[in-house]
């Protein structure tokens, strides 16, 4: 199989370190090929949105399996703009990394595939309309993977700890969902071998409050967690503030009935634990 990755980001890198072998050739997309000496083995084609180069055009059409990891925009889906005609021709499997973000607040409640996307968020709104034209476009040979908050080596509670950024926020209710950057991949290649296109969460099994992750993580470090922070008055940017108008403890049970995912990491304290384990912050 010939594997084209539009978007060679944090969730690709480590799906490709694990999974190259499965494929004859690998091509991808960076803003910059020059300013990237960190993807040994990988053609690199430069794409920031604009017209694409020829070469990058035809491997696309060549490509068997196309991961798709860059996010729509304010005027749509930049890459259904630039290969959009490309993508409409022949037969090919397309990957496509969402968000749970689409399902909006359920105060808490419990969601899966088939609750429909209500997120008042525009970027939410935007990723429905970019699920739904990619679908349109390849013809519905196309795995939609819904993705948790993404945590994994060099992203993680322990990191931000070390660093000094972590903080403690208390939302009475609030849990967020989230999943190790291995299981990601795991999901991705269970995806590419199932017959059918389809649409499925990418989680672990427990939800959690955030401010437990950060609590587990100090007491790995055996330091104390920083100080707890009210909501209402905490000192945070628009951006940061939004993730939490949104509470949904979102199923996984698709994933592992369908695409046979069984997790390496099923709760934060699992992946954390490996982390602690193997990071580099220990030595």
């Amino acid at each position: 199989m010939r594997l084209f990755i539009l978007g060679l980001g944090y969730s690709a890198r480590h799906f490709i370190r694990r999974f190259s072998g499965n494929f004859s050739h690998v091509a991808g997309t960076v803003r910059d090929p020059a300013t990237r000496d960190d993807l040994v083995g990988i053609e690199l084609h430069g794409f920031a949105g604009s017209r694409p180069a020829d070469a990058t055009v035809d491997l696309i059409r060549e490509a068997d399996i196309l991961l798709v990891c860059i996010p729509p925009g304010s005027s749509g889906d930049p890459a259904l703009a630039a290969f959009g005609d490309v993508l409409a021709e022949g037969c090919r499997k397309v990957i496509y990394l969402s968000t749970i973000g689409v399902y909006g607040d359920h105060a808490g409640g419990w969601v899966d595939e088939s609750t429909p996307p209500q997120s008042s968020l525009d970027r939410a709104r935007m990723r429905v309309a970019a699920e739904q034209a990619w679908t349109e476009t390849v013809h519905g040979n196309v795995a939609i993977l819904r993705l948790a908050g993404i945590y994994g080596p060099g992203r993680n509670a322990l990191v931000t700890l070390h660093g000094g950024t972590a903080r403690r926020i208390i939302k009475p209710g609030q849990v967020f969902n989230r999943i190790h950057v291995d299981d990601i991949a795991s999901a991705i290649m269970a995806a590419i071998n199932h017959r059918n296109g389809g649409t499925w969460n990418i989680c672990d099994d427990e939800p959690a409050p955030p401010q437990d992750v950060i609590a587990y993580a100090a007491q790995l470090m055996g330091i104390a967690p920083p100080a707890e922070e009210a909501f209402a008055t905490a000192d945070m940017s628009a951006m940061a503030r939004s993730f939490y108008a949104s509470s949904a403890r979102v199923s996984n049970a698709k994933l592992k009935r369908q695409l046979g995912v069984t997790l390496a990491y099923p709760t934060y304290r699992h992946g954390l634990d490996a982390l602690w384990r193997d990071d580099e912050l220990r030595k």
